[in-house]
């Protein structure tokens, strides 16, 4: 079985306008960019689809960090410093899934895999870690759609043409989630979500909410390695606490 289409969807290497001349004025992460305004209705759609699921989401919330709590010990919940719109930094709330251990620098590919926890593979695979972030959305920090937030040494590589992704709230969920997830690597998951910061549209948020679904079902692209990756090396990540 295959995923339905987005609604308007296009190819992978549809061309966007490169940066800066597709935004005059525009400046990095810091300084003062313009505001893209996203359509009208996306605060209300976050608020009204929380408060259909924020009862069942605390529950299996609930239940998941007893899990990790059990089976694990303290804390239950991770809390980290991204980069938001803007460039304005929030504190990203999740379930933990990693146990505290040193990284092996003869082995920097198998990090973060001997710091997971049995109950946060679960956790990773199921995507229930992120539930928290809800409580991001309702601080108005996140949305449910928009690119994933990123730590602040990743923004920093970022060239002017990446840093366009930081004129949209960041979300639960986005493009590159639904074409992927971690399997891609970071320029590639850029690339999507710089195609949604110039379409979004409530209907296009609509979809990639049903495929968001689809997708963790499926259970694909949840871990994968980015020790070559130019934006998240492995080493890096270690250091970051990511």
């Amino acid at each position: 079985m295959t995923a339905p289409p987005l609604p308007g969807s296009y190819p992978a290497d549809s061309v966007i306008p490169e940066a800066p001349h597709a935004m005059p004025g525009y400046a990095r992460a810091g300084s003062q960019v313009p505001r893209r305004r996203s359509y009208r209705g996306k605060r209300l759609l976050d608020l009204v689809v929380v408060s259909l699921i924020i009862v069942p989401a605390a529950l299996l919330c609930a239940i998941a960090a007893l899990a990790h709590l059990l089976a694990h010990g303290r804390p239950v919940l991770f809390r980290q410093q991204r980069v938001g719109r803007d460039g304005r930094l929030f504190v990203l709330l999740k379930l933990r899934t990693m146990r505290n251990v040193p990284a092996d620098p003869e082995r920097p590919g198998d990090a973060d895999a001997a710091r997971v926890t049995g109950v946060g593979r679960v956790l990773r695979r199921t995507s229930l870690d992120e539930l928290p972030q809800l409580v991001n959305v309702l601080r108005g920090q996140m949305s449910l759609v928009g690119p994933r937030p990123t730590l602040p040494y990743q923004v920093r590589r970022y060239t002017d043409r990446q840093q366009l992704r930081l004129l949209a709230t960041p979300g639960l969920t986005g493009l590159a989630q639904v074409h992927g997830r971690q399997q891609l690597s970071w320029p590639e998951r850029i690339e999507w979500d710089l195609r949604y910061v110039i379409r979004q549209s409530f209907r296009l948020d609509l979809a990639i909410l049903f495929l968001t679904v689809w997708t963790v079902l499926a259970g694909g692209g949840v871990t994968a390695s980015h020790d070559n990756d130019p934006i998240a090396r492995r080493s890096e990540r270690m250091l970051s606490g990511a």
